[in-house]
């Protein structure tokens, strides 16, 4: 269960933002976006907005949290299966990491 304030709510919620930033663009309207929401199927995401949200998640977070890194080791497949959750255990796990290294 997740609280307001834990870690994975607060990269859930700017995640979810940095999502409706790029959807935007589309002119689609803004989504709210769960931890079971799937980039492609639910939000349509393409390759490349892959690519944009990885600079947008860079630049809020640093280099240590890297969407190339974390889709690298993923097969097309699973890629194409990507759940939001997936993206938020992992930067969520990035920056623990880096804080604790810190």
């Amino acid at each position: 269960m997740m609280t307001r304030n834990s870690p994975v709510s607060q990269v859930l919620t700017e995640i979810n933002d940095m999502i409706n930033k790029i959807i935007r663009k589309y002119g689609s309207p803004p989504t709210q976006v769960t931890m079971e929401t799937y980039f492609h199927s639910d939000l349509e995401l393409e390759s490349i907005d892959l690519v944009t949200l990885g600079g947008l998640l860079a630049e809020r977070y640093g280099d240590h949290v890297s969407m190339a890194e974390f889709l690298a080791e993923k097969e097309l497949g699973e890629v194409i299966a990507l759940r939001v959750g997936e993206l938020v255990d992992y930067v969520t796990t990035q920056i623990s990491t880096s804080a604790t290294a810190g």
